[in-house]
This record gives structure tokens, C-alpha cells and sequence, in this order.
């Protein structure tokens, strides 16, 4: 069964397509292609309140562009999403109705929560070591979302619109830091198990790349704030010609790399591990859930 799934984020879409096979009776994800389109909701949203008809016009191409590509893979289910700059944006529901209408693919508009939640159902902590606790971090362009889980069970779930454009832009606040430092201290008070950092998004991916760091292998604290002053020591222009990123990247990189050390620092995590998973990988694995769910019951002989 092949399955399609697309995150409509603050500064990207993705389209993830995934073949889902069984082996041992257990299901085994494979990964057969995935695709960024850096649209950049957010630089309008967070500006105007609302999405230009340039940008529109790139989401119902880009959405048009993937539909076309699920259909050359045979991809028999997709389920869609859309984060912080949908929700900020007053005339989501127009565009969105105009892409249904245009391709037949319906995109929800998730809640922040939602968004941590879809990020958990990757299980990455589950095949980890069981003595710790472990805090998902997912940092995108507009939020940034926080997933605690420990002795199998989910412990907490937040989001904060604390995220890459919107640091960019200036728009946020001690306040906004505050919040989301208390959330974390009062949250994690207590606690016995050490807490260990899950990272996720396309920067701290890309930080991992730069590292060259083996596949499983963590990334340390002090590693990123060495980053962090490299990195912002250059402009974006300069970022691009050294580290060979695109621009879309070199200008976010930075900010990110301030939310991980920050949420790092709180929690007191001298790690932090890439598994190289995001809201689409979580979306893959809720839709296979929902499938599965509606499989009716072979009765028993």
C-alpha cells in the first residue's frame, strides 16, 4: 500500500510518499520520495494577516504539482495538513476550498496540539533507551511544538508560537519566552528520569548533515551553541557561498538553532537526537492507523 502525505508549513510544503509493507507482521515504512517546496506562507501571514494571491497562486501549483506526482506512484491514500500560517491567516478557508476544488485534496488546518500529537505518532522514543524521558522538539517557521513521553505513555503535549519566521520578523516577545520556559520548568518539576531532547524539522536535520555526525548518533548542547555563534557570525549570503544552503534555509537556520538551545538549556538535556522525522512522517503513520481501524473484523471460525 503506498501512501501520500502533505505538510503545508510556515515556510515549506512537503509531500512525502511512503510504501507500507509487512514483514513479521508488523507494518515497515519505506520512504520513496520526498518533496520541499519553499513556498514561505509565513512571510505574508505574519505581516498581513492573510495569504497574497501570489502565494496562492504557488500553493494551488504546488498542490497540483504533488497530486500529479501521487497519482505516477500509485498513492491510494493522502491525508494533509496545515500549520501555523493557515491558522494565522484570515482567508484560509478560501484558498483551501479553492485547492479542494482544484484537486480534490482536502487539507485540514491543524491546532498546534494536533501538531505536537501527529509529531509523537512517530514513536522514535519507543525504540529508545527506556531509563529516560525523552522531549520531542519540532521547530517550524510559525510554532514550535513540545512532546514529552516517558514509560510508554505521552506525558505532555504544547505548542508556543515561538518559530523561525516569526523570530525573523521580530514577533516574539520575553513574554512569548517566558511562557514556554515556565511551561517547561513547571512540567518537568520533579521528575526523576533524566530528560533527553528528540529534534526534529528541516534545520536540525540540515544541522546534523553540517555535523556529519552517524545516523543514531546525538548531537550535543554545547555542539549547537557553537553553531548557533558560527552561523550567525555571517550573513545569509555568506551562510549560502560556506555551507552550501539555499537561501530559504540559510535565513531560518539561525533562529532555529536559538529555539533547540533554549529548550536544551531548560530542561537541562546535554543531547539531543535527529531521527530525521517530521509532521509528514506523522501523518503517514496516523492515516495507516485510520486505515487499518476501518479494516473490518475477520470473524472467528
Amino acid at each position: 500500500m503506498i501512501l501520500g502525505a502533505i505538510d503545508i508549513g510556515s515556510n515549506a510544503a512537503r509531500l512525502l510518499i511512503t510504501e507500507v509493507l509487512t514483514a513479521d507482521k508488523k507494518a515497515v515504512f519505506e520512504k520513496l520520495n520526498l518533496v520541499r517546496v519553499p513556498l514561505r506562507l509565513g512571510f505574508d501571514v505574519f505581516d498581513k494577516k492573510e495569504i497574497s494571491q501570489e502565494k496562492t497562486a504557488m500553493l494551488l501549483n504546488t498542490i497540483r504539482s504533488f497530486k500529479y506526482l501521487m497519482d505516477a506512484y500509485g498513492v491510494v491514500h493522502c491525508k494533509a495538513a496545515a500549520t501555523s500560517a493557515m491558522r494565522d491567516a484570515r482567508n484560509s478557508a478560501e484558498i483551501l476550498e479553492a485547492v479542494q476544488a482544484a484537486t480534490g485534496i482536502s487539507i485540514e488546518v491543524i491546532s498546534g496540539d494536533d501538531e505536537a500529537a501527529f509529531i509523537y505518532e512517530n514513536h522514535i522514543a519507543e525504540n529508545l533507551d527506556k531509563e529516560n524521558a525523552y522531549l520531542y522538539i519540532d521547530v517550524g517557521g510559525g510554532s514550535t511544538e513540545l512532546t514529552c513521553f516517558a514509560d510508554n505513555r505521552l506525558l505532555f503535549k504544547k505548542s508556543f508560537n515561538i518559530g523561525t519566521i516569526r523570530l525573523i520578523k521580530n514577533q516574539v516577545t520575553e513574554a512569548h519566552w517566558d511562557l514556554m520556559k515556565d511551561f517547561l520548568k513547571k512540567e518537568i518539576k520533579g521528575m526523576v528520569k533524566h530528560l533527553t531532547a528528540i529534534g526534529s524539522g528541516g534545520n536540525i536535520n540540515k544541522v546534523f548533515s553540517l555535523s556529519k555526525r552517524k545516523d543514531g548518533k546525538p548531537l550535543t548542547l554545547e555542539l549547537l551553541k557553537d553553531y548557533y555563534k558560527e552561523l550567525n557570525s555571517f550573513s545569509v549570503a555568506d551562510r549560502m557561498r560556506l555551507y552550501n544552503l539555499k537561501e530559504d534555509r540559510a535565513d531560518v537556520i539561525v533562529p532555529a538553532l536559538q529555539i533547540y538551545v533554549n529548550v536544551m538549556r531548560w530542561i537541562d538535556a546535554q543531547e539531543i537526537f535527529v531521527p530525521k522525522i517530521g509532521l509528514a512522517d506523522g501523518l503517514i503513520q496516523a492515516l495507516y492507523s485510520e486505515l487499518n481501524a476501518l479494516r473490518p473484523v475477520e470473524p472467528a471460525i
